[in-house]
């Protein structure tokens, strides 16, 4: 796995980049730095599938107009897109807002941002609905009610993949990384 600056969000920011050259593009939104390292598994699954994975180590302080901005500069017109942490929140804001650049959604415990909680929290009532494929991974029963709320704002194949109990939420467990991986691959092919 080689290493990229990109400018975005008026900054310098690291991109670890997998695969073959000319593949189809996953961009993988994390977590953080630390949840950056545990993409490296993943990447490789990827690269395996003949996917070229694209992981942006830090989104803090970016937009989905800012991820558009790395999609155009990688020459990548269409990606697939997954999401985790705080990178799992902007894969929606980028999937609901960019229907005509992005080809499926995968994300890891964070529902549509629509989508109400078990409080009846809604995180912004004026997102969009995505029309992408769309699986969202489930590692912990509290995140249960926003995710099954989600389907109501996914105008295409929705799936919920509920990972047994006591699954970190981190992408460095070895079954959170072959689950989101599969998921990508799957979500990948036309079939």
């Amino acid at each position: 796995m080689s290493e990229a600056e990109v400018m975005a969000g008026g900054r310098s920011r690291t991109m670890r980049v997998d695969g073959p050259e000319g593949a189809l593009a996953v961009l993988m939104l994390t977590g953080g730095p630390a949840d950056a390292a545990g993409y490296a598994d993943i990447a490789t699954r990827l690269a395996n599938s003949g996917l070229r994975s694209y992981v942006l180590e830090d989104v803090a302080g970016l937009e989905a107009a800012d991820i558009i901005t790395i999609l155009d500069g990688l020459g990548a017109h269409w990606a697939h897109l997954a999401g985790s942490g705080a990178g799992a929140a902007l894969a929606w804001q980028v999937a609901a807002r960019n229907f005509d650049r992005i080809s499926s959604l995968v994300v890891v415990d964070e529902g549509h941002p629509a989508a109400a909680d078990t409080e009846g929290l809604v995180l912004d009532a004026g997102c969009p609905a995505v029309e992408v494929a769309t699986t969202l991974i489930l590692t912990a029963d509290d995140h249960r009610t926003r995710a099954y709320g989600t389907g109501r704002h996914t105008y295409s194949d929705y799936r919920v993949v509920e990972l047994p109990a006591g699954t970190p939420g981190g992408v460095v467990d070895s079954a959170l990384a072959a689950s989101l991986a599969t998921e990508i691959i799957l979500r990948s092919n036309p079939w």
